[in-house]
């Protein structure tokens, strides 16, 4: 099982010199805006001169020599992060270095933009100071003067980030992102220039509104002009005589809309006569709400169709970096990764992002909600203060991302209860202000009030909801906020508020939270399964949206690690090219009946399907191949059934489309009815799905046929088999380096570290051991770790939500290590009365999807107990003498070595693990 285990202690270099050397590559070098971006500028990033000691730097300052400062910093990575290489040793730092403005820049204004400080930043060039920002997540900016073209100048900036609840704080719980943590840049611009630059998209009138803001008002005869450089539009030229801002509407010859599978961005370059030029772009589409086809409810909609929204919480953290990404290319991928699992957006959660990241948002097709990050005191006037500002300047700055589709103010009361914890009214109103400031600043998009747990909408355009539940839990979750959802009712919604027919959607969901004390790293994708079969039965729900994009330090349901390295979810072995995809599916296939139950064997069952075609792409006609499979009582695989369903495609259909009917096999065993729909015209396979029956009394003696076949390629008949089980929990002697454990009173036992397990098994009266011409010994095992939860007390460390907690992914005693690429080895020897059967490797600890009995036999009660957990099936041949004038077997499971990466032992039984099997012996008798 992964590990991740991040030191973020590094060694400080000591700066000799306060430039950076000419072979030193510099971080993040692109462009940070290309959404708005000058030719002519200079990245900063790279290495500085750095101090926490007050004295250093103002001799430093005073000096105008930042080499006298005593260490040096990796900008534009926060100090603390393992990228700045600058632990995190005091609130307030010091930052210099020596710049050399081109002399090609003479006759220009010189500008210091700085993407983002946390918190109180002030700037002096040369000595002077020449500007102060306070705030922890928007771009400024200062003018430099008196420069000396072609000669070094010095350039210090002071941080302060000294904690206080009252200033935007968001999740830094994960990694404190203190002091510059977006790129740093010179530019030069004209005498006059564009401040701000928007476009407005208006597919209904096949234009678009261009809103543009002057530093000074224009000169006489001085004219914007708008090149494009993709979409074939001719220039666009408007007088600016006299104005410092002015808004125009340009029509679009044959419009080309942007949307998720065609992201076409208009490119272009605004020019203020010869002062100034911006390259800019925009995407040509709409963000509304329209109602659900046939249906008395609404939807969110892009480009005026419904959008069944298949979203994940995006924390857009880094586990070396914090707030800050190591590439432009790692950025790419964070996108590239949700485009990859079917989802059509992200919500970055408590952040404003990085704007390269939306950047590769917009230029790939993937949706974005974005919040502003919350204070986590009372709303004094302070906070409120610092939120607004905040808000006001993410707002200007991310205007022209056509990812961005909502704005989210506030999530979860954070930081709107009183000293008491009391949601007030007089804050419920300053809520509201807030949302009607935002739709103020851009009426183009949707707005949050908030995203709520605690059923406390103000005034939203989106009736969102947060839920962590377990699997078993959702079908009734669901329904009750469908049933309580209608124009006028007042669930989710406080002081007297009332639903106003905006959408209804998730924007929380998963399994985290919704066991006791947090679910820690297990199988996320179970739960999933269930999860999202019951939302695609349920379309009045507009879209979920899962935590989480990636693990963070103390949640580890993420779709990947926080490394970004991958899970493994074992889904294509139960149904081959089945995905984690396949839940975010367009065509979707859910069937109603419960992911795992236990049908009597030879039952019939009738199965209704539902549909759910969130889409209006017409497939052609479809088919529902269905395949009955299975595992006997000693592992065989069986092929028991197929079937062909035809069935109709209509767009955005919600609804039952067949029922099918299923003769359960009268043989003990675990059973899988595969689902797979296929386009007629092509066979290639749209959605995939499942059902499992564990049959617990069955009859029958073909598995040992079976069995005969595959482990001694003979064919016999049963009768000439005999077959003789023992459970894991009756084991008469063990003995561990580590410890042993058996779970849910032995359906699964445990060893760990070095150590034997023992059983004492007796022969039936009427074998005779002196007729066994052949045996085997059947069963499931895995290797064992030894989690955190196995030892010791919990050790939570804070509050989760501040990015507490235990950071030991298996501490929680719900966790059991995902599966990954990681692997945990051990071998198990086993002996017979003494004489060895052999050595069996043991790959890995695994827990996943093929899990099932592991997840079948789970507790109701809002605990895990190593659920998903499997092993392999192993069958070994024993020696005949081994039962020479005994009727006893006394059979030892040893694992004879263990270190830090590998050893240990599980046994598990018939109601655990993969195979419907307790351990067995198998005699072939005379």
């Amino acid at each position: 099982m992964k590990k991740i285990l991040l030191s973020l202690s590094v060694a400080i270099a000591v700066l000799t010199a306060c430039t950076n050397s000419p072979t030193e590559s510099i971080p993040l070098p692109e462009h940070p805006r290309p959404d708005f971006e000058r030719a002519t500028w200079q990245n900063l990033n790279g290495y500085w001169s750095f101090t926490f000691d007050e004295a250093v730097a103002q001799k430093a300052l005073a000096e105008k020599n930042c080499a006298l400062m005593d260490r040096r910093i990796l900008v534009p990575f926060p100090w603390g992060s393992k990228l700045s290489e600058v632990p995190d040793s005091g609130d307030i730092a010091w930052y210099g270095r020596d710049i050399r403005i081109p002399r090609s820049w003479k006759g220009k204004r010189v500008f210091l933009v700085v993407g983002a400080s946390d918190w109180d930043t002030q700037v002096w060039f040369d000595g002077q100071e020449i500007g102060r920002h306070q705030g922890g997540y928007t771009p400024f900016e200062c003018e430099l003067t008196e420069v000396r073209y072609g000669e070094s100048q010095q350039l210090f900036m002071r941080v302060d980030d000294t904690s206080n609840d009252a200033h935007l704080y968001g999740k830094q719980g994960y990694g404190n992102a203190r002091g510059i943590w977006q790129t740093v840049y010179l530019e030069a611009r004209g005498e006059n220039y564009i401040s701000s630059l928007h476009f407005t998209p208006d597919i209904d009138a096949s234009a678009v509104q261009v809103e543009v803001k002057l530093a000074a008002p224009a000169s006489k005869g001085e004219a914007l002009k708008i090149d494009f450089h993709t979409g074939g539009q001719p220039a666009f030229t408007a007088d600016m005589a006299g104005r410092d801002q002015a808004s125009f509407t340009i029509p679009l010859k044959d419009q080309h809309l942007w949307d998720l599978d065609d992201p076409f961005l208009y490119e272009v370059t605004a020019r203020l006569g010869k002062e100034d030029a911006v390259r800019s772009y925009f995407g040509q589409r709409k963000v509304s709400t329209m109602p659900f086809p046939g249906a008395d409810y609404n939807y969110i909609a892009l480009n005026n169709k419904p959008l069944y929204l298949q979203l994940c919480l995006d924390q857009s953290y880094h586990p070396e970096g914090f707030y800050t990404f190591p590439s432009d290319e790692f950025m790419k991928n964070e996108i590239l990764l949700s485009k990859r699992l079917g989802l059509n957006g992200n919500r970055i959660h408590i952040k404003v992002e990085v704007p390269r990241k939306l950047y590769w948002a917009d230029r790939l097709g993937l949706l974005i909600m974005a919040d502003t990050p919350n204070f986590w005191g009372q709303p004094t006037d302070e906070a409120r203060t610092d939120w607004e500002h905040c808000l006001r300047n993410q707002v200007e700055r991310d205007y022209n991302h056509p990812s961005i589709f909502a704005w989210v103010n506030f999530n979860e009361t954070w930081g709107l209860k009183d000293k008491d914890g009391v949601y007030q009214p007089e804050t419920q109103e300053w809520v509201r202000s807030m949302y009607h400031l935002t739709k103020s600043l851009d009426s183009s998009r949707l707005v949050e009030d908030m995203s709520v747990c605690l059923r406390d909408h103000v005034e939203s355009d989106i009736n969102s909801w947060h839920s962590y539940r377990p699997g078993y839990d959702w079908e009734k979750e669901i329904a009750m906020y469908v049933d309580s959802t209608y124009p006028g009712s007042t669930f989710n919604y406080i002081g007297g508020n009332r639903q106003n027919g905006a959408p209804m959607i998730n924007s929380e969901c998963g399994n985290v939270w919704g066991y006791k004390g947090s679910a820690g790293d297990c199988d996320y994708t179970w739960d999933y399964h269930i999860m999202i079969d019951a939302f695609r039965r349920q379309p009045k729900c507009a879209g979920w949206l899962y935590t989480e994009h990636h693990d963070v330090i103390n949640e580890w349901n993420g779709y990947v690690h926080y490394d970004r390295s991958p899970k493994i979810d074992g889904l294509d072995e139960l149904v081959p090219n089945m995905g984690i995809t396949d839940f975010q599916s367009p065509y979707y296939i859910s069937p109603e009946r419960y992911l795992y139950t236990e049908p009597k064997g030879g039952e019939t069952i009738f199965i209704p399907v539902y549909a759910s075609f969130m889409t209006d792409k017409d497939p052609g006609q479809l088919t529902l191949e269905t395949e009955l499979v299975g595992w006997d009582r000693l592992g065989s695989f069986v092929r028991y059934s197929a079937c062909a369903t035809p069935i109709e495609f209509a767009p955005y259909l919600s609804r039952t489309a067949d029922t099918l009917c299923v003769e359960i096999p009268k043989e003990e065993g675990l059973y899988l009815l595969r689902m797979v729909l296929k386009a007629n015209a092509d066979g290639s396979e749209l959605h995939h799905n499942f059902l499992t029956f564990r049959v617990k009394e069955g009859s029958g003696e073909a598995y040992k046929t079976r069995f005969c076949s595959r482990f001694w390629n003979e064919n016999l008949r049963p009768e000439a088999l005999r077959t003789v089980t023992f459970s894991p929990a009756n084991f008469t002697a063990q003995e561990w380096s580590l410890k042993q454990t058996s779970v849910l009173d032995g359906l699964k036992v445990n060893g760990f570290g070095s150590g034997y397990l023992e059983y004492r098994v007796e022969l039936p009266e009427d074998i005779d051991p002196a007729a066994i011409t052949s045996a085997a010994l059947v069963f499931e095992a895995s290797a064992k770790q030894l989690f955190g939860k196995d030892v010791g007390d919990d050790d939570i460390r804070g509050d989760y939500m501040l990015g507490g907690g235990t950071f030991d992914h298996c501490k929680s005693p719900n966790a059991y290590a995902m599966t990954d690429l990681d692997l945990w080895p051990s071998a198990v020897e086993v002996t017979v009365n003494g004489k060895s059967a052999g050595t069996q490797t043991l790959a890995d600890d695994p827990a996943d999807h093929r899990g099932i009995l592991s997840w079948g036999s789970q507790p109701t009660d809002h605990t895990m107990s190593e659920a998903g957990s499997y092993g392999e099936l192993v069958s070994m041949n024993i020696p005949v003498e081994a039962f020479a004038g005994s009727r006893t077997a006394i059979i030892r499971f040893t694992v004879p070595t263990a270190d830090e990466a590998q050893g240990g032992l599980a046994l598990y039984g018939k109601d655990f693990g993969r195979y419907p099997l307790d351990p067995t012996l198998v005699l072939k008798l005379k």
